[in-house]
């Protein structure tokens, strides 16, 4: 008999930004698999067995939490943020399509999470508060090419773009490039926002004007929003400014 694979996120680092669904089945579940800093999150009791591997072996880590619950253990396999954005549920449903049949038999159970980009945004204002994408600028899975174009259409289209994995070791130059091509698409003065570990001890929220936004802000573990030409920033005394894109466009009814 087949068991259960929760997938879940554990939000973008702050223990209260966990769903109580997400706590449930961390609770209800006796093996996890995961990258080793995501399970770090958890506080596993004696009855529950860690699995942990590399951030790249997204694949693999699907392939064999699948293989244990198709066993009949109930099984969770845990990503930040929301499982569902640039996380392990599309991994686990690309296994499960190209896996055996039995596989299909497995109660998959994808649960909601805090993603990285709505954790930032929180701290700034409502910078996704009109029409808004999100673009990873990571092209182990992709070609770089493939990123440009839709950075340059998500600009020209008007949207606030928020992007995931700026920057890597092996990356280093991408995020900046970005920047270059962004610039020729929209006013220098469109702020751009580096939100690092939001809600976490060691958040760092820095806002800078697109036309000087400088890439070494960033690390992996940075959410960059860049706002689109309506995106307003509105000055506080002795407070931190709000950024917010308004909910109208000019044309529209509101």
């Amino acid at each position: 008999m087949s068991g259960t694979l929760y997938v879940i996120g554990t939000g973008p680092g702050n223990p209260d930004q966990m769903t109580p669904e997400a706590a449930r089945a961390v609770s209800a579940s006796t093996d996890f698999f995961g990258y080793g800093p995501y399970l770090d999150r958890i506080d596993f009791q004696p009855y529950q067995s860690r699995h942990a591997s590399d951030n790249r072996e997204e694949l693999d880590r699907a392939n064999a939490a699948l293989k244990m619950a198709a066993e009949g253990r109930t099984v969770c396999v845990v990503s930040g943020g929301d499982p569902g954005v640039f996380a392990m549920a599309a991994a686990i449903c690309e296994a499960i399509d190209k896996g055996p049949a039995g596989w299909r038999g497995v109660d998959l159970v994808v649960l909601p999470g805090i993603t990285a980009m709505l954790a930032v945004a929180a701290r700034t204002g409502a910078p996704l508060g009109h029409d808004f994408c999100a673009i990873s600028l990571s092209d182990n899975l992709k070609p770089w090419d493939v990123i440009e174009k839709r950075l340059a259409l998500a600009a020209q289209a008007g949207f606030v773009i928020a992007l995931y994995n700026p920057i890597s070791k092996a990356r280093p130059w991408q995020l900046g490039r970005a920047f270059e091509l962004l610039r020729n698409e929209l006013p220098g003065a469109t702020p751009v926002i580096f939100g690092r570990a939001a809600g976490r001890q060691d958040e760092r929220i820095t806002v800078q004007p697109l036309e000087t936004a400088d890439a070494a802000v960033a690390d992996m573990a940075t959410c960059v929003i860049i706002g689109s030409p309506e995106t307003r920033i509105v000055a506080r005394d002795g407070k931190p400014d709000l950024i917010y894109t308004p909910r109208f466009i000019a044309g529209g009814t509101r």
